[in-house]
């Protein structure tokens, strides 16, 4: 059975810790089986999720010289979301080393979009810690920078909402909350005025003929104020 540390070696990487490979791919599900014994990825996840934060904000720097700071902000956000990490997980097969417990695996837990994005940041960190940030910028210098040398355009986002809700959750003290603040017009064709609070702070407005598109418009004002 092939292991993290064997896709390593397939890479060129020469893997000393083979530990904290282990652990990297070691859901919190698997480690309540047995009765945490061993380590899950949380915290490997945590030193992942910072490394992969220094290395775009370097990437972004030297790609797009000319760029401001809040498009940079925005791109990545855009670059380093669940959704993103997810999709590389599955181009390079990481989840396939996953280790989960039985009922994670029979509901589908392998594919799940945020255990993916998860161990994705999880073996960055224990690549990191094992080997260096040489080693680190290989693997993300071949798969993760052409996502940033391509041309984002914030517009070219379209789920605000789900954007905003990304760049907001790394800050587990922050809550975000849609309200409706008025609602105008006549029964048959009505406006929906929503609004986007931020610990209860009123981010981003937005109107429409429906709640959903007006919420999306309150989290694209919100998201541009947050990104400046």
């Amino acid at each position: 059975m092939r292991t993290f540390t064997d896709w390593l070696r397939g890479y060129g990487l020469e893997p000393k810790d083979v530990k904290l490979y282990y652990e990297a791919c070691t859901h919190s599900s698997y480690a309540n089986e047995h009765h945490h014994s061993i380590p899950d990825n949380e915290r490997l996840e945590f030193m992942g999720d910072a490394v992969l934060q220094i290395w775009s904000a370097e990437a972004l720097y030297n790609i797009h010289p000319k760029l401001p700071e809040g498009k940079m902000t925005t791109i990545r956000a855009q670059t380093v979301c669940e959704s993103t990490l997810a999709r590389l997980n599955d181009q390079l097969g990481w989840y396939e080393f996953l280790r989960l417990g039985v009922g994670e695996e029979k509901s589908g837990g392998r594919h799940r979009t945020s255990i993916l994005a998860d161990q994705f940041e999880a073996c960055i960190g224990a690549v990191y810690l094992d080997l260096g940030y040489e080693a680190v910028e290989k693997i993300l210098n071949e798969y993760m920078k052409p996502l940033i040398s391509a041309t984002h355009k914030p517009e070219d986002v379209t789920d605000y909402k789900t954007q905003l809700q990304e760049f907001v959750q790394t800050d587990n003290r922050k809550t975000i909350q849609y309200r409706l603040l008025s609602e105008t017009g006549p029964s048959n064709a009505p406006t929906f005025k929503m609004g986007v609070f931020l610990d209860e702070i009123c981010m981003g407005v937005g109107s429409s003929s429906t709640k959903k598109r007006a919420e999306q418009k309150a989290a694209k004002e919100a998201f541009a104020k947050l990104a400046k």
